[in-house]
């Protein structure tokens, strides 16, 4: 008979519970304040509201075919309320390395719980990557059966934009969608304070030019950068690279000095276009050298 013990989910295998849900669905505790924002590495972001829901959005993990591994190690261990992938790449859905209370793998519609509110927005990921340092999307067709162009694209090139809602922020969380999407799509998405673009050298899945005329067209207050090289979290085999003459290029860019930050409304209200870049800082523990080298 086959071995089953790793298919599918294993939630029934963690020690953690739902009784933080159980507490807010029982009443919010009158929380004041900002919501936090928390970079993972890649584009793996935790929010947490006011009230102390946390949301991690695109966890990550390597290939699981192997051979091409991203990451020196698994993703940290980390217990949230709410799990969320914006699209089914390895590198943004690593779902079942997170403990969650609640699973919104690829969101279409919107989910509200506390002081939070998710909508999630349908639309289809990068499929031209001409500008990329190394085509990989045209690699893909080459390679691959993977049939990447809308509107007969495979299930991995779609994408979920994700809007998050809280602490008197609205929150836009890209994943990889292309650049263009239909003017629908952009008046779904409406007025936006702070927009999570993927950004890097190697211009993977933005170009600088598209990531500036996103930012544009959305009219986010601040814009944070993911999707990039970091050196003792990624592999150089990934071909990410880092974000800094995007960063630099912005008017006004602030290099954080720590892997998380508050988001006040006043001092997001305040900003204008402005890049608040997380660089190498994230906020977990990262393995000793040892550790990163026992796991490979």
């Amino acid at each position: 008979m086959k071995d089953r013990k790793d298919e599918g989910l294993w939630a029934w295998r963690q020690a953690e519970n739902n009784n933080h849900m159980i507490a807010l669905q029982e009443g919010l505790p009158g929380a004041k304040g900002p919501a936090e924002l928390a970079f993972f590495g890649s584009s793996a972001f935790r929010i947490t509201s006011p009230a102390g829901v946390s949301i991690m959005i695109d966890p990550w993990r390597n290939h699981p075919a192997g051979g091409w591994d991203w990451y020196l190690y698994d993703f940290p261990k980390t217990e949230v309320d709410i799990a969320i992938s914006t699209h089914a790449h390895f590198d943004h859905d690593g779902l079942h390395l997170v403990s969650a209370n609640v699973i919104l793998d690829r969101l279409v519609g919107t989910f509200a719980f506390a002081d939070v509110t998710i909508t999630g927005i349908a639309d289809k990921h990068v499929s031209d990557s001409t500008h990329n340092a190394w085509n990989w999307a045209n690699l893909t067709r080459s390679l691959t059966p993977m049939e990447t162009l809308p509107p007969h694209n495979w299930r991995s090139f779609d994408n979920s934009l994700i809007i998050v809602e809280t602490g008197g922020v609205r929150i836009l969380h890209w994943g990889d969608n292309r650049p263009d999407p239909p003017e629908h799509v952009w008046e779904m998405i409406g007025p936006v304070d702070v927009a999570l673009l993927p950004v890097d050298g190697s211009e993977h899945v933005l170009s600088y030019a598209q990531a500036d005329a996103v930012a544009a067209r959305l009219g986010a207050k601040i814009i944070v950068p993911h999707h990039y090289f970091i050196w003792d979290v990624l592999h150089r085999a990934s071909t990410m690279q880092l974000p800094d003459a995007w960063v630099n290029g912005r008017p006004g860019s602030v290099w954080l000095d720590k892997g998380a930050v508050a988001l006040d409304p006043a001092t997001v209200a305040a900003c204008d276009g402005v890049a608040w870049c997380f660089g190498d800082n994230v906020a977990f523990e990262k393995p000793t050298f040892a550790d990163a080298a026992a796991h490979r």
